[in-house]
């Protein structure tokens, strides 16, 4: 059944009202409701505020290396530290490595940038700190609903957005309702704020809809694997952050990795893929595999009491920068965090970027509300961001994925140029011309990529990865994972790109098989989903397109 069948057979959806509807409970969209509840505390009025958050809790589906600069926790809450969040251990050390497959040269502390010192930082897990803000928006009476999945914008009649629905639970795999079927609701609001992450399904609506990112360069993406680990005790530092670029990328690849020693013997590694690789033999996750193998890595694993992989999990990232942001407001709420785009790429971070536009985007929608308006613009959001810290500190950075357009050697010295001679002060400015999903080359003309088998020990496949990220998915719903054609996996991206999408997804969902009469066909294992996007994003045909599951399916993240 269509959604227009379903609505006039079980109609209507149950509506509730409220101020701010928040789509997204991670750290921008959890940090907007607080924000607004701490507004109307101090001046004695009351605002209602309620986040959806379609995994299981808030926390379940974050998924960072991670390292916070607390600059705008600072502002959100003064007091964080008597709070108790979850900021327990502070950048001791940074290394960065550019390597080569047997060797490795580490930059002198004195020549890296600004942008990769890590001074006043923490180590932490944002799937914890997200769980921690959860509680302390519950404190303010901000309402949470995990496990419901914003599934639809829903529009007034002059085209500007009043709220969101909630996707239908209990349909089969056929679409058609079952026993178990729960109509969705609608949430109504003055102001909706979208915080959904890196493309965000519904974000992507309303950008293409509101022509958003007119004027504005592509938006880029990456793809970030990270494992957490116990390691010997004799070989972990707690605040060490080393960073590396080189091997096993080639030099014409945008990309590198991160290890991160947090409390408790635990080290969090992973390795970031930009989305605009050419080789549509290249598998971002089989890179990760291999770089654990380096000499000048492997080494943290191999301690006299050994090691042991803990979690698993990808996510994608947005990494354009100020110069592919698009506008973040339209007639009835706004993008913020990832959503939008606001990570910085040259520093490797973003979840200060997130509260501080949470904030931003909070602070206007209570001021408008305050004043009796409702389903306008907020543009005093845009313009507070043009007059703060974060606006300054992406401008600093932004040609830093300008450059690697143009090779490793070219992007190192060139950053190295307009953060460490310049210190920002960047007198040009560089354009991209293309999406990622126009980058790969047809098979033909690139060269395969022999990757090793996994050792299960330090290496492992994708299937026994996807076990211990807890990704859960009931199999008796629709495939959220959606072809516009579905012709196209076999007659073009098989054809002509070997089929990448078996390479591009770190988590097993797409592999191509034999049907009886010996044709090709792309067969889906939707339940493997761990919701990073990727395929929504490379996908050389843009024929993929990721819709939302029931709520509470996907990964749940303990301690990523």
């Amino acid at each position: 059944m269509t959604d227009e069948q379903i609505l006039a057979q079980y109609g209507p959806r149950e509506a509730m009202e409220y101020d701010v509807v928040v789509v997204g409970g991670g750290p921008a969209g959890l940090s907007a409701a607080i924000r607004l509840k701490q507004l109307a505390a101090e001046r004695g009025q009351d605002v209602s505020v309620v986040v959806l958050e379609k995994g299981s809790e808030p926390g379940a589906h974050i998924l960072s290396g991670a390292i916070m600069d607390p600059r705008a926790l600072y502002e959100l809450f003064p007091n964080w530290k008597e709070l108790g969040a979850p900021l327990d251990t502070p950048v001791t050390e940074d290394i960065f490595l550019f390597t080569t497959e047997k060797g490795a040269s580490r930059t002198p502390n004195f020549l890296l940038p600004k942008c990769f010192h890590n001074d006043g930082c923490y180590v932490l897990s944002l799937a914890n700190f997200t769980r921690w803000l959860a509680q302390q928006a519950e404190g303010l009476g901000v309402e949470i609903f995990p496990g419901f999945a914003a599934a639809e914008v829903l529009y007034s009649e002059d085209g500007s957005v009043k709220g969101v629905a909630t996707g239908n639970l209990g349909l089969g795999k056929d679409g058609e309702p079952t026993g178990s079927f729960q109509l969705g609701m609608e949430l109504h609001a003055k102001y909706t704020i979208f915080a959904e992450g890196s493309r965000g399904h519904l974000g992507r609506q309303l950008i293409s809809r509101f022509k958003l990112d007119e004027g504005r360069d592509p938006q880029t993406y990456s793809i970030g694997i990270k494992e957490l680990w116990e390691i010997d005790p004799s070989r972990h530092k707690p605040g060490l952050v080393l960073h590396s670029a080189g091997w096993p990328l080639d030099d014409d690849t945008y990309g590198g990795s991160f290890m991160y020693h947090m409390e408790n013997n635990q080290v969090a590694v992973g390795y970031v893929v930009g989305l605009d690789y050419k080789n549509p033999w290249l598998s971002p996750f089989e890179e990760f595999q291999r770089w654990k193998t380096h000499p000048n890595i492997r080494w943290y694993f191999e301690g006299p009491e050994g090691a042991k992989r803990v979690s698993y999990g990808a996510r994608a990232l947005t990494v354009g920068g100020l110069l592919s942001l698009p506008k973040t407001v339209f007639a009835g709420g706004a993008l913020v965090g990832c959503e939008a785009g606001y990570l910085n790429a040259a520093r490797i971070k973003g979840s200060h970027g997130a509260i501080k536009t949470g904030v931003l985007a909070a602070e206007a929608a209570y001021d408008a509300i305050t004043k009796g308006r409702q389903h306008d613009e907020l543009t005093a959001y845009p313009d507070a961001f043009e007059r703060s810290w974060l606006h300054d500190e992406l401008n600093q950075s932004r040609n830093f994925k300008y450059w690697f357009k143009k090779g490793r050697s070219v992007a190192t010295l060139m950053t190295g140029i307009e953060q460490y001679v310049l210190r920002g002060h960047i007198p040009w400015t560089f354009h991209r011309e293309h999406p990622d999903h126009v980058y790969l080359k047809p098979a033909a003309e690139c060269k395969p990529i022999d990757y090793p088998k996994p050792d299960g020990k330090l290496t492992f496949d994708r299937l026994s990865s996807v076990f211990i990220s807890n990704t859960n998915h009931s199999e008796d719903q629709p495939v959220h994972l959606t072809l516009k054609d579905p012709t196209v996996p076999v007659r073009i991206n098989l054809a002509k790109f070997a089929g990448p999408e078996g390479r591009y997804c770190p988590a097993g969902v797409y592999e191509f098989v034999k049907a009886e009469d010996n044709s090709d066909r792309l067969q889906i294992n939707a339940s493997n989903c761990v919701h990073c996007k990727t395929c929504d994003i490379k996908d050389p045909t843009q024929n993929i397109v990721w819709v939302t599951p029931e709520g509470g399916g996907g990964p749940n993240y303990a301690n990523m």
